[in-house]
């Protein structure tokens, strides 16, 4: 029997598409910021209709978002990449979210 090339058979693994539940929506902001709320809003509709998990996150809580993304809030990342800062584009977050 021949033996196939393992060239055939790999996956790699940065292009695989990952289901939704593997994703990770991280939205990094501040009390009190009207972007911050309404990047909430955005990322809470889309992460909910595609059953994305996502989390927020306080940069007056933590020194090192703050000197990461003070001058950028808010910030989504999306698998611990940054995706945006300022305003959240709800097409563009689901466009990154399906691939």
């Amino acid at each position: 029997m021949a033996r196939m090339s393992p060239i055939f058979r790999r996956t790699d693994r940065r292009t695989e598409k990952k289901a939704p539940h593997e994703r990770l929506v991280t939205l990094i902001g501040k009390p009190d910021c009207h972007l911050c709320e309404d990047a909430q809003v955005v990322v809470g509709k889309v992460c909910g209709e595609l059953g994305v998990p996502w989390e927020e996150k306080d940069i007056t809580r933590d020194e090192e978002l703050y000197r990461a993304y003070w001058e950028q809030i808010p910030v989504v990342l999306v698998d611990g990449a940054q995706h945006t800062f300022w305003r959240v584009d709800e097409g563009r977050l689901r466009k990154a979210l399906a691939e």
